[in-house]
């Protein structure tokens, strides 16, 4: 089997806000096609460790590497880099006076100095693989928290980043909207992007995860495929996390 590259890699990363590490010893591959989930309990990392790699908040120890470049430094120039590392917030971050259009169009033609023409093609065709067609001249005032989260992950899109770190994209969303958007990154996962995902929602990992990781305490305590983590876990912190999110189910809770 051929072995795939590596893209990213994370060498005994360390995070500290001042008041004790919030990622202690953190360490792995990303490898070019994978979509990794990170699961966990609030507060465990989970969305700093996004945020890290995409120079949002700098690290206090080990190295991150794009591509075999080390990225962590205070060299790095991180216009350059998020370019090649898209992220998606759960706060949507679109520019409320700008239509959905104009939106996704800032980056491509005011950052990497596209043809305008050629960059709204490509807008509405991604807008169009969304269900957003209808949507362009529209504000984010108009648009429902399921449409603006489409019309992000088509900003982050048409910018043809190598990675796309999604952060807790649902969590914001009533619960009839979390569909349409685990749908498409499901539809994004199918074609091969390279992903990271953040995510409370236990089904969707199932199903569009090659590799878990589940993180607890600033560590990884665990690796492995959706098979693995959810019917054969090595840890007893894994299987009481997973036991809490089974009963909340039974109950009719909200996993949040």
């Amino acid at each position: 089997m051929e072995k795939k590259e590596i893209v990213l890699e994370l060498k005994h990363v360390r995070k500290d806000f001042g008041n004790g590490p919030v990622l202690k010893d953190i360490s792995l591959q990303l490898h070019k096609g994978e979509v990794m989930v990170f699961i966990g309990p609030s507060g465990c990392g989970k969305s700093t460790l996004l945020r890290c790699i995409n120079g949002l908040e700098g690290i206090q120890g080990g190295e991150i590497l794009l591509n075999g470049k080390l990225i962590s430094t205070e060299n790095t120039k991180w216009s350059e880099v998020r370019q090649k590392i898209g992220m998606v917030f759960q706060s949507y971050d679109l520019f409320p006076h700008m239509t959905v259009m104009e939106n996704i169009l800032l980056g491509p033609v005011k950052v990497q100095g596209r043809n305008r023409k050629e960059a709204e093609q490509e807008a509405e065709r991604l807008l169009e693989r969304v269900g957003l067609s209808d949507k362009q001249r529209a504000f984010p005032a108009q648009l429902s928290g399921g449409q603006k989260q489409r019309a992000a992950i088509v900003r982050a899109l048409i910018m043809k980043p190598q990675i796309l770190l999604f952060d807790e994209v649902t969590a914001a969303l009533d619960p009839e909207m979390v569909r349409e958007v685990l749908d498409v990154m499901l539809e994004l996962a199918k074609s091969g992007g390279t992903m990271m995902i953040v995510t409370h929602e236990l089904s969707f990992a199932k199903a569009v995860a090659d590799r878990i990781i589940f993180l607890d305490d600033g560590i990884i305590v665990e690796s492995g495929t959706p098979e693995e983590f959810f019917t054969r876990q090595k840890t007893e912190r894994a299987q009481r996390f997973l036991n809490t999110f089974i009963f909340r189910e039974e109950k009719g809770g909200d996993e949040a």
